[in-house]
């Protein structure tokens, strides 16, 4: 395939890199993640969740795998930060009887002191003082976190040199400031797994969503890096690179 037709299939996801909620089928099959972590966070999650608890999902996204927990809806409740997921989740939650606040400040969050058994969030923002203040004596916040070095082998490949976005996002020494806030650590793990992609385009699609780790990217700038991943889908079937995650369970 000539360097004009890639550069054609490549502008195309680039224009189509849209998503619903936290939507990525658009390239379900051509990428791959997080299939081997050490932990099942929605095993955990269901680990802690008491049929009585007081849920609350900060940073629900499209609200998908808080509505996939099947919890009684009279204790559920749910914040997002993200406009257009924000849009999607007062026309879903509330209907359905869930408390749903829009919020993007995770240190001003609109519930009352003590009103949660479990917090849980997954690769949201946090602030571990905060969180003590919502939950009740013996509540419990899971989250499983994207860490400070989530996919920079794949950032240097297209934008060398571009600072990390998120430099404090390591475990140690977010396991110190949940306890600097008073928390007891119940479970802290840490983990480096491959992601893969299948094809330049579907890369190009990733890398246009996940902007606050790519910023800047386009088609355009990087064509010539892009070039040189294609040689390398050709020669290996496959671009790899590492995502970094984190998980903590801590306890009031």
């Amino acid at each position: 395939m000539d360097r004009a037709e890639l550069r054609r299939i490549w502008k195309q996801e680039e224009d189509q890199a849209h998503i619903h909620g936290w939507d990525f089928s658009h390239i379900r099959g051509r990428y791959e993640e997080e299939h081997d972590l050490p932990w099942d966070y929605s095993a955990l999650v269901r680990q802690y969740l008491r049929p009585d608890a007081m849920l609350l999902d900060y940073d629900t996204g499209g609200g998908e795998f808080l509505l996939s927990l099947g919890h009684p809806r009279e204790k559920t409740a749910a914040t997002e930060g993200y406009p257009p997921n924000v849009r999607l989740c007062e026309e879903t939650l509330p209907p359905l009887g869930i408390a749903f606040q829009p919020c993007s400040d995770p240190a001003a969050i609109p519930f009352p002191d003590e009103a949660f058994d479990l917090i849980i969030n997954r690769h949201g923002n946090f602030c571990p003082p905060e969180l003590y203040r919502l939950l009740k004596p013996g509540g419990v916040f899971l989250t499983e976190q994207v860490g400070g070095d989530n996919d920079r082998d794949l950032v240097e490949r297209v934008l060398p040199g571009t600072e990390k976005p998120y430099p404090h996002l390591y475990l140690s020494r977010q396991r110190r400031e949940f306890e600097a806030a008073g928390f007891h650590i119940l479970r802290a793990e840490e983990a480096y797994r491959p992601i893969l992609f299948y094809d330049v385009g579907a890369f190009v699609w990733f890398a246009r969503i996940i902007e606050w780790e790519f910023p800047g990217f386009s088609v355009d700038r990087c064509f010539e890096r892009l070039c040189a991943l294609q040689e390398e889908v050709e020669r290996e079937g496959k671009i790899q690179g590492a995502i970094h995650r984190y998980l903590i369970a801590a306890r009031k």
